[in-house]
């Protein structure tokens, strides 16, 4: 779960994190007062989506007058901002963020992650910040500079002052930075957030004296803890998710939609995974991943089916299935069912394994209805393929 820059600043800041003084608007009158609150003579004006790139889409501006600070938010509010992480269609402003500008003398970046090899939180730090970090560590891998955090002890001042050193920065920012570095680690860890994001910490002037500060913020919440971050929970914009994934969270499913035409209903995520890389290895493109999980019933397997053909791209449905905790006649159960009560009218290529594999193979074949049966998954991928090729 994703949240907005201006919501992750003002989290970060109940930690001790320092960010620049905004405010929120959802209007050009609000935006104009924001800005006369939060007084200077100088602001950013900033689209709130949940994508990166935003600056390079135009979706920042710098303005020196109140009045500009309106006319920008008036631009930019209601529009669709695309940027490289939206794809064509972009996403729609609906708030802007309105903050007081800062003078950066230099940028860094930091950031905190879950490495899957150690199963611990690893920090990421750099001196090459407001860029893309995956630009620099192809280009600069060794200005990248890493430690994996021990569980059992957190975060440790020593090592937040080893990271400031190596990134370049000297004097009372190194001790600002300790503390910037355990708010940001004290957060993620107090809130089950899996991605932690300054980009850039910033060392700004503030009238000859210079501070360390978070200037852009990025939070990402782990779903499967957010039943006990009530608080985190509240600040879902369900208006930036795609309607198709919030509806397969209500029903147990993980759904996430792709740009293809061939709809993938899998149970386990490496077989999705699988799943997909088959139909790409033989020319076709996936329409979605899903995920039915363990004890797919059949009124599970019949919502997986509606939401799959609620993107107009699918032209057929790939159902890979290897049964384990799951059945393969509840299966064969909710795909009749969803066929019969969502009257579909494109193909199904179904592959069945593994648990009560022979009750399911047998209720599809006595059904009377047209399923496209294959032996395993390279079979299935070329038959879901050759069908959307029709």
């Amino acid at each position: 779960m994703n949240i907005h820059e201006y919501q992750a600043k003002e989290l970060l800041k109940s930690y001790g994190v320092p960010v620049p003084a905004g405010k929120v608007a959802f209007s050009e009158p609000e935006a104009g007062a924001a800005a006369q609150e939060i007084g200077g003579s100088r602001w950013v004006v900033k689209a709130q989506i949940h994508a990166g790139g935003r600056g390079k889409a135009g979706g920042v501006k710098v303005v020196d007058a109140i009045a500009d600070v309106k006319k920008t938010a008036d631009a930019m509010l209601g529009t669709h901002l695309v940027t490289h992480q939206t794809g064509l269609e972009g996403q729609a402003v609906q708030r802007v963020w309105v903050e007081q500008a800062s003078r950066i003398v230099k940028e860094y970046y930091l950031g905190f992650v879950i490495d899957r090899t150690s199963q611990r939180v690893t920090l990421l730090a750099s001196s090459e910040g407001g860029v893309d970090i995956e630009d620099v560590a192809k280009t600069h891998p060794e200005k990248i500079i890493k430690v994996i955090i021990d569980s059992a002890i957190g975060l440790m001042p020593y090592q937040c002052r080893n990271i400031a050193v190596a990134i370049g920065l000297k004097g009372r920012l190194v001790n600002q930075s300790v503390k910037l570095m355990q708010g940001v680690y004290q957060c993620m860890v107090e809130r089950d957030a899996l991605q932690a994001e300054i980009n850039p910490m910033a060392v700004v002037d503030c009238d000859g004296d210079e501070k360390l500060i978070a200037l852009d913020a990025k939070l990402n919440f782990d779903d499967n803890a957010i039943y006990r971050q009530k608080a985190i929970m509240d600040l879902r914009d369900l208006a930036e998710e795609d309607p198709k994934e919030v509806e397969a969270t209500s029903h147990g499913l993980s759904y996430i939609a792709l740009t293809g035409n061939i709809g993938c209903i899998v149970n386990g995520a490496g077989l999705a995974m699988a799943s997909m890389d088959a139909i790409t290895l033989h020319g076709g493109e996936p329409a979605n991943f899903l995920d039915v999980g363990g004890g797919a019933s059949p009124t599970k397997v019949t919502n997986a089916c509606r939401i799959v053909l609620e993107d107009p791209n699918v032209r057929c449905i790939l159902v890979n299935i290897f049964a384990g905790i799951n059945r393969c006649d509840w299966i064969a159960q909710g795909l009749i069912q969803a066929c019969n009560s969502l009257h579909i009218k494109v193909p199904l290529i179904v592959r069945l394994a593994g648990t009560n594999v022979e009750e399911g193979r047998k209720i599809l074949e006595e059904s009377g209805l047209q399923f496209i049966t294959a032996e395993n998954l390279d079979d299935a991928a070329a038959k879901a393929v050759a069908t959307a090729r029709g």
